[in-house]
C-alpha cells in the first residue's frame, strides 16, 4: 500500500458496483415479471417496463462481473469497471423520466465508482513522493525533497 494513491476509494468503487449490481439483478427480475413493485404507467425512454427490467438485468451481471474483477486487482479489472459504471449512469439518466429519485442517486454514485477508480494510481507528482525515490545528490541530509519550481 505504501506509494499507492486511491486504493481506499478503489476498494469502496467495488463493493458499490457489487451492491449496485446485486439490486440490479433484484431490479431487473422484478422488472421482467411485471412485478407490482414498479409502478405500471411509468414512461420510459424505450420500451416498456419488461425491456427495462433486461437492460437491467444484463447490466446488474455485467458489475458483478466488474466488482469481482476489481477485486481481483489488475489494470483491466478498474478499466472495465470505469466502462461498466458508465453504463449504469447511462441506465440511470434513461430511467429518470420513471423514477427521478432513484435514477439520480444511482447516476451519482456511478460518477463516484468512476472517480474512485480513475484516481487509483501510483503518485507521480513530488507531493507524493518520499525522500527515498530522490537520488542522494538532490537531497540534502535530512532536508526531504524540494518543492517543484
Amino acid at each position: 500500500m505504501n506509494g499507492v494513491r486511491g486504493l481506499g476509494r478503489a476498494i469502496l468503487a467495488a463493493v458499490l458496483l457489487m451492491i449496485g449490481g446485486i439490486l440490479n439483478i433484484i431490479y431487473g427480475i422484478a422488472g421482467i415479471s411485471n412485478s407490482h413493485v414498479f409502478t405500471q404507467n411509468a414512461h420510459y425512454v424505450f420500451g416498456d417496463l419488461k425491456t427495462w427490467g433486461w437492460v437491467t438485468l444484463i447490466i446488474g451481471v455485467i458489475e458483478l462481473l466488474a466488482s469481482a474483477s476489481l477485486f481481483g486487482g489488475g489494470a483491466f479489472g478498474r478499466w472495465f469497471g470505469v466502462f461498466v459504471g458508465a453504463i449504469a449512469a447511462i441506465d440511470a439518466l434513461l430511467a429518470i423520466p420513471a423514477y427521478p429519485l432513484l435514477g439520480i442517486a444511482i447516476f451519482a454514485l456511478s460518477l463516484w465508482i468512476i472517480h474512485g477508480l480513475i484516481i487509483y494510481s501510483r503518485p507521480e507528482d513530488l507531493s507524493l513522493a518520499t525522500p527515498a525515490d530522490y537520488p542522494s545528490s538532490t537531497v540534502a541530509a535530512g532536508a526531504g525533497p524540494r518543492p517543484p519550481a
